[in-house]
């Protein structure tokens, strides 16, 4: 259906957009930081639940329909606002708890639902999946949204292996600063710091004309 230059192609643009920094680069770094390795995985692979649910949605032409209504974007943004106000309070409500909680599977569950929800609550991850897939998709070359599924599929696993390599990088400096007295306090208000600097990423952003 998609020949292979254009997925190559369609590869290496999604590896240019990886590396030009971004909230979801920032947030994958910082849980692993603050949860260790297993952090950084649960962030990285519920951001790629949520590019699932994104390809979806735009393979069915839902996004289309959101993006139509004008309030949605306003609602979204909003919406995703006060989640990342509310995890930043939560982050800041434990300094110091860190060390216990990073192999906890309902902290790692909790990071994986923040990550999805980091996500979906961004408007513009909506729009960037409805403008950006469609351009290496060819009507002539069979059923479009068939084409937009593979190339969600294709984005999310080469966003999730990116991003899981990140969460092992943000583990690592999580061990260095580990041996250090008082890391896990700096590490909450580091987080708590981040989530609330998207937070007003997320509240001034301005809708794309």
């Amino acid at each position: 259906m998609i020949d292979t230059s254009t997925l190559l192609v369609f590869a290496a643009a999604v590896m240019a957009l990886l590396l030009s920094p971004g909230p979801n680069m920032a947030f994958v770094m910082a849980h692993g930081m603050a949860y260790g390795p297993g952090g950084g995985a649960a962030a990285a692979l519920g951001i790629g639940l949520a590019d699932l649910i994104l390809t979806a949605l735009t393979a069915t032409g839902v996004t289309a329909v959101v993006a139509a209504w004008p309030p949605s974007f306003d609602l979204i943004r909003y919406a995703g606002a006060a989640y990342l106000l509310w995890m930043a309070y939560k982050a800041m409500r434990r300094p110091g708890e860190l060390e216990q909680l990073t192999a906890s599977q309902t902290t790692l569950r909790s990071v994986f639902v923040r990550g999805a929800l980091n996500s979906l609550l961004n408007p513009k991850a909506l729009l960037f999946f409805m403008v950006f897939l469609p351009q290496f998709a060819d009507p002539g070359k069979g059923p479009v949204g068939q084409q937009l599924a593979l190339l969600g599929c294709t984005l999310t696993a080469i966003a999730t292996v990116f991003h899981m390599l990140l969460g092992a990088v943000g583990g690592s400096v999580s061990r260095f600063l580990a041996r250090h007295s008082g890391a896990a306090r700096l590490q909450s208000r580091g987080l708590a710091a981040l989530l609330v600097l998207l937070a007003v990423r997320l509240a001034v952003m301005s809708r794309p004309l």
